[in-house]
């Protein structure tokens, strides 16, 4: 559902927000003993690269990708990843994840010293790439989940948000050039 779900009276409910079309990843666990959530990374994502709306995200995340369908998909047949959330184009959100749990989003990952970012961290995939504008909806969503987490997870706030790239530097460039963190409050 579009951010206007988000503005409702929100109910939360074993780390999953009721308002919100809700597909349970299996690509998750649980958090390590006393991790507490400080970081939320944003992602961006599309499949095949640059295609939107494919509905292969979904697919992706719930180890379900049909083989044969794209070379690049054939790649990631074994991969096994999720986030806590999904932001498409159209500024509809899915929850894959529960917030309690621990997604597995960010791969090797630091970040102020501390690795294994997944530990204590929420990831919000953005369908968009490196090379195509992120849309108005998406913002719009993206501020409202973002208010939501902040209130539920009292050690995030605006402070502890960043991109993929900042974690993995090395090896990950989302959510891209063309993200504009001053439409999320966020400065660089």
């Amino acid at each position: 559902m579009k951010s206007d779900t988000l503005k409702h009276p929100i109910v939360m409910k074993d780390g999953w927000i009721e308002t919100i079309r809700q597909i349970a990843s299996p690509n998750h666990d649980v958090r390590p003993e006393g991790a507490v959530v400080t970081l939320i990374v944003i992602h961006s994502i599309s499949l095949p690269p640059g295609q939107f709306e494919s509905g292969m995200v979904e697919n992706f995340f719930t180890n379900k990708l049909p083989s044969g369908a794209h070379p690049y998909i054939d790649e990631l047949l074994e991969v096994k990843v999720s986030a806590h959330f999904f932001v498409g184009r159209s500024g509809e959100i899915t929850q894959f994840v529960s917030i309690n749990d621990r997604a597995w989003h960010a791969g090797l990952s630091t970040w102020k010293e501390q690795d294994n970012c997944n530990d204590f961290s929420v990831g919000i995939e953005i369908e968009g790439s490196d090379s195509v504008n992120f849309t108005e909806e998406q913002y719009s969503s993206l501020n409202e989940l973002l208010k939501l987490l902040f209130n539920a997870l009292p050690s995030c706030g605006p402070h502890g948000v960043v991109g993929h790239s900042d974690i993995a530097p090395d090896r990950k460039t989302d959510p891209g050039p063309l993200f504009d963190w001053a439409k999320i409050g966020v400065e660089r």
